[in-house]
């Protein structure tokens, strides 16, 4: 039971707050379920996740996809939110950690296997781009490759200070477009078509309109929407901030200082509406 402390409310923030996230919250008790685990429990709410998505998921489906009860379930997490952190974690321990001390191979090279890596393992388990703004994701496997990718990124010179910034826009950007993927793909499912069909629909309609003249190879197939040039924009943008830095700004782990702020034009601005 909760003491009301700011630690214990803390450790509400997370499941990977806890003491002890593997162990079990009790030695004994007549509502387990002999031969059930975290582990199982964990694997089960994958399976289900990736059949019904985060809105069919429940703990009482989960409980029958075991042929427990739902209590046999409590008995191992707190909450739902708990199981869908650990969920998020089981998947995110599918990517490989890039290893920053890898001789002959660009640190760039690298970025773009992990990026890569990252969008199909949310293409592979969508519900999880639905979960990664909800919760912390500071569990083992999420935490291993943040930091893989880290040092990945501070081989091409950037400021320690810079490091998590440049993450940040790399990560926040294949989270963005797997978004977007997931989203289009279920919008065409939920209306009993092909993303291919779907595609050549708007294409069709859209390509009869004035409007989309210009440009009317806008509408594309979801997969080739210039994810690998996107991408290239934000290795050229960590590439040139690493060009901009000085060997002092490096070697003390600070950002880059006595450079003019950009300038910003000045605009109006707009009425409430």
């Amino acid at each position: 039971m909760s003491d009301g402390s700011r630690t214990s409310r803390m450790r509400r923030t997370s499941v990977w707050l806890e003491e002890r996230p593997g162990a079990r919250r009790r030695a004994t008790g007549a509502g387990q379920a002999e031969g059930l685990d975290r582990a199982k429990i964990t694997a089960a709410a994958v399976r289900l996740l990736d059949t019904e998505g985060l809105a069919g998921f429940s703990m009482r489906r989960l409980a029958a996809e075991l042929g427990v009860t739902a209590m046999s379930v409590y008995w191992y997490v707190d909450r739902k939110d708990d199981l869908l952190e650990l969920a998020l974690d089981a998947v995110e321990g599918e990517l490989e950690v890039p290893d920053a001390e890898a001789e002959g191979v660009d640190w760039r090279e690298q970025l773009r296997q992990s990026a890569s890596a990252l969008r199909g393992l949310l293409k592979r388990h969508p519900w999880a781009s639905g979960t990664l703004g909800s919760f912390l994701n500071v569990g083992p496997s999420a935490t291993a490759f943040r930091l893989g990718v880290r040092r990945v990124l501070l081989r091409s010179g950037l400021p320690q200070a810079q490091a998590d910034g440049a993450l940040t826009s790399l990560f926040s950007f294949v989270y963005g477009h797997a978004a977007v993927e997931a989203s289009w793909l279920s919008r065409c499912g939920e209306a009993g078509v092909s993303s291919e069909d779907c595609f050549h629909a708007l294409r069709d309609t859209l390509g009869r309109r004035p409007e989309y003249a210009e440009g009317g190879e806008g509408v594309r197939p979801l997969e080739q929407r210039d994810f690998g040039v996107a991408l290239e924009c934000v290795i050229a943008g960590i590439e040139a901030m690493a060009r901009a830095a000085t060997p002092a700004d490096t070697e003390r782990g600070a950002a880059p200082k006595d450079r003019p702020a950009p300038v910003i034009p000045a605009q109006s601005t707009p009425a409430d509406g």
